[in-house]
């Protein structure tokens, strides 16, 4: 069955509820594998069973599937893993739609050299000139309050990055993912054809639909989860037998509450409905007009962010706040929307289809526990962590999750790892999600600062509510609870009469002049934290820490956009610098340091300059990775205007091992500052990366004794292993 084709247009007020039952993780119940509903009870245990099949759980299955399909030292076909996804087809509901640097450059190893997903995305996103600015309105063809642009001239040059951001929506990304997946051969389909595909998901290789894990029970040998499906009207039931479970099913994890792990963190910052439409007439109207990524809308009949997925579709996702009890469901109905739609806009539209209407709640939390279970449940994702969608980081911070992971995972599978190494996962992963829920968290209110500039405090409001439910609720009848709503929001909205805010009124020109100062010193909402989204450094895991890890401690979240610094500290994202290639038959070509990082098999990376000392540390390093049974390349980093002969020094210095490349710098300018300079290290000094092209290990300036014990110790600590004796 193909693909795309799995796609749907779904309402998730209507959905089945989940009817898993929780059970304390050392409590679980098995299940009678002679049970005659069971199917697939064949024996076969897959090597990595991922429940979720959104953004993470896609991303997740490729990385595990590329890794160890060009292993030199056993012939592989990559990390054997399956993924099992409880909806029958995938929701259009557009969801995320900002693609961080980060995110970007992790497509680098994957799909850049695959089929290039990463400038696929850049050539099918919205033109930046339509999406840069945020806008902030009476209504959309009312009066302009202000208006943010978030992109600065240094985010086009690729100084720090060899790609740009993005706005592309989620399921767009999942459809890209997917036809990655088909181009590796895995099958997507339901529990209906699921027999004609069998052997292929239970081998790996599959996206198995319509099925939704209910138990999961761990035993000696491997995790048993039952998976529920409907066929022919009656439920069914399905298990599957797995090494590695990977929970990406989203911010309501059945699999994080199946082993009992709970969330910390704040709930219910704000209730929300969220509505997809299409209006080709609103689209033509702000792409001539007012072109932007988010419209902040106040007026005194509605109040609403509308977020421009793209403009020349003419594809939106309206926010409405939501007041439940006193404000249900049926409040939102396609025609109500309709109505909400044209008081925003500030007239009626020719054209709107109002495909999907989903409530959601705004929570800030992060999972006590990532791996559990000895290392074998593992959670990623939303499922992980929870944050308020402002800048971004869910699905970005998710797709970290992956690429971190995935080489764990991998080196767990070929034996080069004791499983001890995925713990290194939580270890690395859980304080960046920390960090970016209180950043996210500190955005958010940076964005209620505009509506309480123009004297609609959302604090205020949410204490309304909470009052007429706690003081009045459980007296007065619902209808009068949600007049008293209606009228005291009413009043409040009056704020934004255009008899009030405006320049003649002295207290309207005072809310404006707020607003203006908000505006100029970049205390709204902002879309972009390149600090963050680049520089983010794992103290602790699979690395060799700092003798004083605190001095790599991330500085408080401010909620303001702040550069990014490269460094090559221990657990630092590689920085970026073109290169030239000065050997091989890619001679000439010019690569991102990324590039050099290999996505197809397990692979450290030592990076040195061409001095003597260096080649000896080189030669110790594929000395000891021979001994871990991993494989080493070596970059040789020459300095900008060397001749291209020179790769014949590395030869021989290098005999008889040949994974090594030699580079050249390339400057931007004459002044522009060495590699070296950059990772703020001498060029005596030598780097170690990862698979996921974070920095293992580091020396600033050289290696005067012993090299083979450093990189033993190197390896040692990275792989969480010693040497193999043999």
């Amino acid at each position: 069955m193909g693909t795309l084709g799995f796609f749907r247009r779904s309402n998730g007020f209507f959905r089945r509820k989940n009817r898993t039952k929780t059970y304390p993780f050392d409590c679980f119940q098995s299940r009678a594998l002679s049970d005659s509903r069971i199917i697939g009870s064949d024996g076969t245990v897959l090597p990595v069973l991922i429940v979720g099949a959104g953004p993470v759980g896609l991303a997740l299955s490729i990385l595990l599937t590329k890794l160890g399909m060009g292993r030199e030292l056993v012939i592989m076909v990559g990390i054997k893993c399956s993924v099992l996804e409880k909806n029958k087809a995938f929701s259009k509901h557009p969801q995320a739609h900002f693609i961080n640097n980060r995110s970007m450059e992790v497509d680098i190893p994957v799909f850049r050299k695959l089929d290039g997903l990463a400038e696929e995305i850049e050539r099918s996103q919205p033109p930046v000139e339509l999406w840069r600015k945020f806008i902030y309105c009476t209504s959309l063809t009312g009066s302009i309050l202000g208006s943010v642009d978030h992109m600065q001239p240094q985010d086009f040059e690729k100084v720090v990055s060899p790609v740009s951001v993005a706005h592309f929506s989620q399921y767009k990304i999942v459809g890209l993912l997917l036809k990655q997946l088909e181009k590796l051969n895995f099958n997507v389909c339901t529990a209906e054809d699921l027999e004609g595909h069998q052997n292929g998901f239970l081998k790996g290789k599959g996206i198995l639909m319509g099925n939704e894990c209910m138990s999961i029970n761990a035993t000696n040998q491997c995790m048993h989860v039952t998976a529920t499906y409907l066929k022919e009207g009656k439920q069914m039931e399905r298990n599957i037998r797995c090494n590695i479970l990977v929970g990406t099913d989203g911010a309501g994890s059945t699999v994080r509450k199946l082993a009992g792990i709970d969330l910390r963190g704040e709930k219910d910052l704000q209730k929300l409905v969220s509505v997809h439409f299409l209006s080709r007439d609103l689209g033509d109207y702000l792409l001539n007009e007012r072109p932007g990524m988010l419209f902040f809308i106040f007026n005194t009949e509605a109040i609403g962010v509308l977020v421009a997925h793209d403009l020349k579709q003419g594809e939106f996702v309206l926010q409405i706040p939501f007041y439940p009890p006193q404000q249900n469901l049926e409040d939102f109905s396609p025609e109500i929307c309709k109505k909400l739609i044209f008081k925003l806009v500030g007239r009626e539209l020719s054209n709107v289809d109002v495909i999907d209407i989903k409530p959601w709640v705004m929570h800030a939390e992060v999972a006590e526990k990532y791996v559990c279970c000895d290392n074998r449940i593992i959670l990623a994702g939303d499922a992980a962590h929870r944050f308020p969608p402002a800048g971004g980081f869910g699905m970005n911070t998710g797709i970290q999750d992956a690429h971190n992971l995935a080489w764990k995972i991998a080196s767990v599978v070929q034996g080069l790892a004791p499983s001890s190494i995925l713990h290194t996962y939580e270890t690395e992963r859980k304080p960046i999600a920390i960090f970016n829920t209180a950043l996210s968290v500190k955005n958010f209110k940076a964005a209620m600062a505009v509506p309480s500039a123009l004297g609609l405090d959302p604090v205020v409001a949410n204490s309304v509510h909470q009052i007429i439910n706690e003081a009045v609720g459980p007296i007065l009848p619902s209808v009068i609870q949600r007049a008293m709503l209606d009228g005291i929001f009413k009043i409040g909205r009056a704020q934004l009469s255009d008899s009030l805010l405006n320049e003649s009124n002295p207290l309207g020109s005072l809310r404006l002049a707020k607003l203006r100062r908000i505006f100029e010193e970049g205390k709204s909402l902002q879309l972009q934290f390149p600090a963050e989204d680049l520089g983010f450094r794992y103290l602790q895991g699979a690395l060799v820490s700092d003798s004083d890890p605190e001095v790599g401690a991330p500085e408080a979240p401010t909620g303001r956009r702040r550069d990014y610094v490269p460094s090559a500290d221990p657990g630092s994202r590689l920085p970026h610098m073109n290169i030239r290639v000065l050997s091989t038959s890619s001679s000439g070509e010019i690569i991102s340091t990324l590039d050099l990082v290999c996505g197809d098999k397990i692979e450290f990376l030592l990076i040195i300059a061409p001095l003597e000392d260096s080649y000896h540390l080189a030669r110790a390093a594929f000395k000891v990775a021979e001994d871990f049974r991993v494989s080493t390349r070596v970059c040789v980093m020459w300095p900008a205007g060397t001749l291209n002969e020179v790769h014949i020094r590395s030869k021989a210095a290098l005999a008889p091992w040949e994974n090594y490349i030699d580079v050249m710098e390339v400057k931007r300018s004459s002044d522009s500052i060495s590699w070296w300079s950059i990772c703020q290290i001498t060029e005596k000094g030598a780097i170690l990366v990862r698979p996921d092209d974070h920095i293992a290990w580091r020396v600033k300036s050289g290696v005067t004794e012993n090299p083979d014990m450093e990189m033993k110790k190197a390896f040692s600590a990275v792989l969480g292993s010693k040497a193999s004796q043999c």
